[in-house]
């Protein structure tokens, strides 16, 4: 057995820098949480290369005393507790005494503090765990701090950080989650000498909300709160408009400590998803405050996870505030859509009454003559522009079907070429049996088929040609030819050769292949072929732009700037020419063709901005 040893000092903090320091983020995280300890209310973050050439912290606070100057950088050196009891009744955000020197470790930190009733500011630097000589210096009250070359003397750690964007993202984050948690305080992030966040420290929750996240967001946002003798439950949850397919915008405190809890963050959804469509996380900020002694936060080197006495007492809490707030802002919602329409409600007069009878039997008039024409022409539907321009026709150009005895019940409304595919017999159809008319649609010609079977039961054949599914699908007719045809690759592993049967209630096609019955989303169907095409176009560069006549502006969350920031060739590349407009906002200019009548804004912050 090998002796043992003792661990010099220097040993000692960097392997505790190891659990304390894990990135830039988390130096930020531990010196501003020390300027909150020292009652600040003005606090400054200045960060360049992601935190790795430089961190730079200036609060206002109470400052350090010259005396404790270097004792600050001890190990185990804390003015938040004298003894183990008061762990349990912590109300500062630090307690270990771990932070400083673990970071003083593995870096070059100056530091400048300044007490109120002090004539003079004292400055100490320490390179790598050693230490110079404290002296004066002339500043302002409070204390600046600045981390150098993290991990300078550690380089395998170096090795373990991501890109400079992504931990200046990181940065971002944890700044964003302690303005979140100290309305009343200041803060201002500078990143690479460009400010990215400014909160003004008014005490007024929502407002730093608007300032973080924007307007789009806390429009969106409902209140919920809920209390007991032991804990007050407080925050704001998104509706399903702004949800997300991550928890990147959910955030939980507990007394003002940012912690990840996933079973408070569970109670939150369990909640939203009683009221919501989509399967999506919501957005929600949540204020737990509770006795210090009922929860232990001594469990978690950076303090991240806690322990509650009574967790699932908590999670009733949560569950019922944020239920009860979902509850009545439907309820409201409704009784909101009442009132307005009894005030809006007005008695139609006797001409409006007229010409909505003359409107309805012209309808019917229009429909019967075209269904008299079908027959008269063996099945064949010949229409001139009076009737597509009518408004029978009009009031659903995509589904127009006559509900008539000669018109097939489960013809497939989707645009497929049927020239093909549609035979009793799997021979090849018949040209004399089909018919085609023009219709005119914003000056695109849209060629179509109606095709009429000899059986009077108007079914279409239980047995088509398998290579109906090799037919392409064709765009709106106001936004593309509909004689370009789409390509795209079948995978015959996972799509066998289904003989097509029909269409079930407008919606699904119905196949068979080996005894077996399949049904395919049409409209999901049409999304695949449409992906696929655009992944190709992608590939090969040949994506088509259209400039929107206004550029739409888009109001982004700080850490959705970064990812835009850090994918601004990937979006020009798919089709999205955007760019910087202030702020955290950005500038939508040209978007892909192939969106058509899409909102563009809506597609990129649900489908790319994640």
């Amino acid at each position: 057995m090998k002796r043992i040893n003792i661990l010099n000092e220097d040993t000692a903090n960097k392997i505790a820098a190891g659990e304390v320091v894990e990135r830039p983020s988390s130096v930020v995280k531990e010196l501003v949480e020390n300027s909150i300890d020292a009652a600040s209310k003005n606090i400054t973050i200045e960060i360049e290369d992601g935190g790795t050439s430089l961190i730079r912290i200036i609060d206002d606070g109470d400052g350090v005393f010259k005396d404790d100057i270097k004792k600050a950088f001890m190990p185990h050196a804390t003015s938040k507790i004298t003894k183990s009891e008061d762990i349990y009744n912590i109300s500062t955000l630090g307690f270990r005494g771990e932070a400083l020197p673990s970071i003083a470790s593995v870096a070059k930190v100056n530091l400048k503090s300044k007490t109120a009733n002090s004539e003079y500011g004292y400055e100490i630097n320490i390179e790598g765990g050693k230490f110079g000589d404290v002296y004066e210096c002339g500043t302002n009250k409070g204390t600046i701090i600045e981390v150098r070359d993290l991990f300078f003397n550690v380089p395998a750690r170096k090795k373990f950080l991501k890109s400079v964007s992504k931990e200046g993202s990181l940065i971002n984050d944890i700044i964003t989650r302690i303005a979140l948690a100290n309305p009343d305080i200041s803060f201002k992030l500078f990143n690479n000498h460009k400010k990215v966040i400014h909160t003004f420290g008014n005490n007024d929750i929502k407002d730093t909300l608007r300032t973080i996240y924007g307007k789009s967001i806390t429009d969106n946002i409902i209140y919920f709160e809920d209390s007991s003798d032991l804990v007050t439950i407080h925050g704001y949850v998104g509706k399903e408009d702004i949800a997300r397919g991550s928890r990147n915008n959910q955030s939980i405190f507990v007394n003002k400590r940012y912690i990840k809890n996933k079973s408070l963050a569970v109670a939150v959804e369990q909640a939203f998803k009683s009221f919501s469509t989509v399967n999506k996380f919501p957005f929600f900020v949540l204020f737990v405050e509770i006795y210090p002694e009922y929860v232990d936060v001594n469990i978690h080197p950076t303090k991240a996870e806690i322990k509650f006495n009574d967790e699932r007492m908590v999670f009733k809490k949560i569950f019922s505030a944020v239920h009860n707030s979902l509850k009545n802002d439907i309820f409201e919602s409704f009784a909101i859509e009442e009132d307005v329409k009894s005030e809006e409600t007005v008695q139609p007069s006797f001409e409006e009454i007229s010409f909505k009878i003359k409107e309805e039997e012209e309808k019917v008039k229009l429909a019967s003559n075209a269904a008299k024409e079908i027959l008269n022409n063996g099945g064949v539907l010949k229409a001139d522009n009076s009737f597509i321009n009518s408004p029978l026709f009009k009031e659903d150009k995509k589904d127009f079907v006559l509900k008539d005895s000669c018109v097939i019940d489960n013809s497939i409304d989707i645009p497929v070429d049927l020239k093909r595919n549609v035979n009793n017999n799997k021979d090849a159809y018949n040209n004399n049996e089909k018919s085609s008319f023009e219709m005119t649609s914003n000056n695109n010609i849209v060629e179509s088929h109606v095709i009429q079977e000899e059986s009077s039961s108007s079914e279409l054949s239980k047995n088509a040609d398998n290579s109906v599914l090799d037919q392409d699908l064709q765009k709106d007719s106001d936004t593309i030819n509909y004689n370009e045809k789409v390509k795209y690759k079948e995978k015959i592993a996972k799509f066998p050769p289904i003989s097509i049967i029909g269409q079930y209630n407008k919606t699904y096609i119905l196949g068979e292949y080996d005894g077996t019955l399949y049904m395919i989303d049409q409209h999901a169907a049409h999304e695949k072929i449409y992906f696929e095409k655009y992944l190709k176009d992608i590939e090969s560069g040949d994506i088509i732009v259209q400039p929107l006549m206004i550029p739409s502006i888009i109001d982004l969350t700080i850490d959705d700037y970064s990812y835009f920031e850090e994918n601004k060739e990937i979006f020009k590349d798919a089709g999205f020419i955007l760019e910087e407009f202030g702020g955290t906002s950005i500038a939508l200019k040209e978007v892909p063709y192939f969106l058509g009548k899409l909102n563009p804004k809506n597609y990129l912050l649900k489908y790319l901005i994640i």
